[in-house]
């Protein structure tokens, strides 16, 4: 279909000057490098299959193993990071044991002793070990045991546990478990390992100091009477818990954390959802520009159809910018399709105008002004918003949500949710109803909503009294407890403080949503308070980079504090 032809005028983001001559195109040269970020060795996750006793060679190198989701897309990050950012160097923090890399250098599999937590931590870590082997000490069923009862997350993971190990051994006699389980039965087939059980009581030569009858101690007793009795053997402690494996390490005995629950290893490859144009971005794209209008939703964008070789390491819905030192006009887009090194970009709306403002809300910087255009387009269904305390995540969401709700109407209400771990002391049991038990977990929405109140002043006490009034019927503050099993048709749902999710907790939130249901996830994962949620293992990090380039989707990292002087200038110093 032929495309509409150029405007006379250009679009009101972009100056005349930013259209090369074909001159100028014709003597541009492509300097575009691509870059390649390799994964460091610490990036590779630990992995658990032969006979204790043996010692075999494997086809492939461990350390060339397909084990590992934070690698595959600790890659796509790179490819889709501006190359600033990929420069830096990654922090070793999560480096393996040494008995473990001469394992991998060697090719020899290894078998792991896992500790309780890990379990209850990831109840599918059983299958998660690729060709190595698993060894459970006795105490660890125990431990297990002992917390399988309740209606928590760790209960139910304990009994998930439990209900694995039960078909594994379920037809197997004593014997059998002696030479091993092999952990693809279940159908498993990248668990290429065998599952051992402790049984046979361990004499423990740890030093007299420390306490025999704890179960950390009795673990690692465990992993040192298995190194004695198979020296040829790499035997390598898994735990979440860090004292543990300092003092496994203190005691010479190798001990590494669990990895296969990061999505990525470095924070800072985390998808961002906002790039940086090179300056001489128009002078190596802009051969063959098309530009035409259209008006969607009662708004008029302009659109670009450019190609050229920045193309490929964009994904859609991402923001792009670039704003030039020599005076000229700024340019801010947004990516709405790819294909091959052809690309559409729309311009955005301009919502730090006084006449775009959202619910009295108009935007302070340039994150903030792509956050909203995320938040007011009805075709994008689901919004991730990361940023320090300050950014202004909740008040955007929340403009953004009275603005749809009760002008354009396009949802039927607002759902507020968000995961109740304390900072400090727990306060004991709350009265009430279930939204009058939320209401002390929901003071940051209560402060937000404050300020939109009384950004109309021309209402009056008793004009802003009706509308606060109506503002509360439409929002509705619901625990995460009951959750499961429902379906929210038509609401504009919003989950705070996300990065204290884990992935199987956001995908039970995420898969609630039904027909012309838009939810946003807001967050900082610089402030996680759940037990053994890290900021690579977070269910907030998880979506964001699961649910990156595609086309219902958007997410942007907010940079700046807008909060007030004071709070900047604490951030910086405190």
């Amino acid at each position: 279909m032929p495309l509409p032809k150029m405007p006379a005028k250009p679009a009101a983001l972009l100056s005349p000057k930013d259209y090369p001559k074909a001159e100028t195109v014709k003597n541009t040269k492509t300097t575009a490098k691509t870059v390649k970020a390799a994964p460091p060795e610490h990036m590779k996750t630990s992995s658990a299959g032969s006979a204790i006793p043996a010692r075999r060679k494997m086809p492939v190198a461990a350390d060339k193993a397909p084990v590992v989701i934070a690698r595959a897309n600790s890659e796509k990050s790179a490819r889709t990071t501006p190359a600033a950012a990929i420069e830096k160097k990654v922090p070793e923090h999560r480096a393996k044991s040494s008995t473990s890399k001469a394992a991998d250098e060697s090719g020899t599999t290894k078998l792991f002793v896992l500790d309780t937590n890990v379990l209850m931590h990831d109840p599918t870590s059983l299958f998660r070990f690729e060709e190595h082997d698993i060894y459970l000490p006795m105490i660890t069923l125990e431990e297990l045991d002992d917390h399988k009862k309740g209606m928590s997350e760790v209960a139910r993971n304990a009994r998930q546990v439990s209900r694995s190990l039960d078909a594994l051994v379920g037809d197997i006699d004593h014997h059998a478990i002696e030479k091993g389980i092999p952990l693809s039965k279940l159908g498993n087939k990248d668990a290429k390992g065998h599952l051992y059980f402790q049984t046979k009581l361990h004499v423990n030569e740890l030093p007299r100091g420390l306490p025999q009858g704890k179960a950390d101690n009795q673990i690692l007793g465990v992993v040192q009477a298995l190194e004695q009795e198979f020296p040829g053997r790499p035997v390598v402690l898994v735990s979440k818990d860090i004292n543990m494996r300092i003092k496994a390490r203190a005691l010479g005995l190798p001990a590494e954390d669990y990895f296969n629950d990061h999505v990525l290893e470095d924070s800072d490859l985390l998808y961002s959802g906002i790039v940086q144009l090179p300056d001489d971005f128009w002078n190596r794209h802009g051969k063959g520009i098309e530009t035409w209008q259209e008006n969607k939703n009662g708004l008029s964008s302009t659109f670009y159809r450019i190609t050229g070789p920045v193309i490929p390491s964009l994904l859609v819905n991402q923001f792009v910018y670039l704003e030039p030192k020599n005076g000229e006009a700024s340019f801010y887009g947004q990516v709405r399709q790819i294909n091959g090194k052809t690309a559409v970009l729309q311009t955005l709306r301009d919502y730090g105008h006084v006449k775009h403002s959202v619910w009295g809300i108009t935007s302070r910087n340039r994150e903030q002004n792509f956050a909203l255009n995320l938040l007011m387009d009805p075709e994008c269904d689901f919004v991730t918003l990361l940023g320090q305390a300050g950014t202004g995540k909740t008040l955007l969401a929340l403009a953004a949500g009275l603005a749809q709700v009760l002008e354009s109407k396009t949802y039927n209400e607002i759902i507020v949710t968000r995961v109740t771990v304390p900072v400090g002391e727990d306060i004991g049991f709350l009265p009430g109803t279930e939204e009058e038990k939320m209401s002390p977990w929901m003071g940051a929405f209560d402060d937000n909503l404050e300020v939109l109140n009384k950004s109309d002043n021309d209402a009056g006490d008793w004009g802003r009294a009706a509308t606060q009034d109506l503002i509360r019927s439409k929002i509705k503050i619901k625990s995460l407890n009951f959750m499961r099993g429902r379906t929210f048709v038509n609401k504009f749902l919003i989950i705070d403080e996300a990065q204290n999710l884990t992935p199987k907790q956001m995908k039970t939130l995420v898969t609630r949503a039904g027909p012309g249901t838009k939810i946003i996830c807001l967050g900082n994962i610089a402030q996680i308070d759940t037990p053994y949620l890290t900021e690579g293992s977070s269910g907030l990090t998880y979506v964001v980079d699961r649910f990156k380039g595609w086309a219902h989707s958007g997410h942007v990292t907010l940079a700046r504090g807008e909060r007030s002087r004071l709070a900047d200038h604490a951030s910086e110093i405190l």
